[in-house]
């Protein structure tokens, strides 16, 4: 079991469960869409709680899956996982401890809160593998200014649970001991409101640039898939990760 998946009084529950570090693989990546897709059909749901097994939310993408010839597959599954989690039609809450990284750093991009605990941290660090983030380039602009999200795309820098709570990403900061139950406490106070007005609400708030976003999505995954990763470099930085050396760039 990679992913675990509950309902109760109106809320769904997912959970990545892949530990210590919840890497996203391809069987991950098919769990966790499948149960997204099944909660959204659910009409007495009224929030989602987004959690994750362990001391980190998530270490990001299974490098070695974007490599050739597996990132054919890899990327439009993780981008349509991403989409639906943007789709979903009620609420979601996303608990986050430790590190939130890379490809586990997306995911929680397109949710509608963010209970964060004081030692997480928020990073895209694709830049220093040689690729590029193809949902944060789309979603990050949308939760973070410009130039901070210019920093961490192209630095790979990653900012501190303050900071993402200073910048808005994050609606609070807890003890990290406490993210769950304070996440789940955001969960209650929405599952009480009338599903009808949470999902008219949800629409309105996210509805009117859904397509773009979407669109947008699947425009990031071709330059990713059909430019990207043509180059020497992106093979490169991938091959060079994996085999815990350094990578060697081409000048041009």
């Amino acid at each position: 079991m990679t992913v675990a998946a509950t309902t109760e009084a109106g809320i769904g529950r997912i959970e990545l469960h892949h530990p210590p570090l919840n890497i996203l693989t391809r069987d991950v990546l098919q769990d966790l869409h499948g149960q997204v897709r099944q909660l959204a059909e659910q009409p007495d749901l009224r929030v989602l709680l987004l959690t994750a097994k362990g001391d980190h939310f998530s270490a990001g993408a299974d490098v070695g899956e974007h490599l050739p010839p597996h990132y054919l597959s890899m990327i439009p599954e993780f981008l349509e996982t991403i989409a639906a989690l943007d789709a979903f039609p009620v609420p979601v809450v996303a608990a986050v401890r430790g590190k939130c990284v890379g490809g586990g750093f997306e995911l929680v991009q397109p949710v509608d809160l963010i209970v964060a605990g004081r030692g997480a941290s928020f990073g895209q660090p694709e830049i220093a593998l040689g690729v590029f983030p193809p949902a944060a380039c789309v979603l990050l602009p949308g939760r973070l200014p410009p130039a901070l999200v210019s920093r961490m795309i192209y630095t790979g820098e990653a900012i501190s649970a303050a900071e993402a709570e200073c910048w808005g990403l994050v609606e609070r900061v807890v003890a990290d001991e406490d993210v769950e139950q304070a996440a789940l406490d955001v969960a209650r106070r929405i599952a009480g409101k009338s599903a009808a007005a949470l999902r008219a609400a949800k629409r309105a708030l996210r509805g009117g640039g859904a397509l773009a976003r979407h669109a947008a999505l699947r425009a990031a995954g071709q330059v990713y898939l059909h430019e990207l990763m043509e180059t020497h470099d992106a093979v490169e930085g991938l091959r060079a990760f994996t085999e815990k050396r350094r990578p060697v760039w081409r000048h041009s």
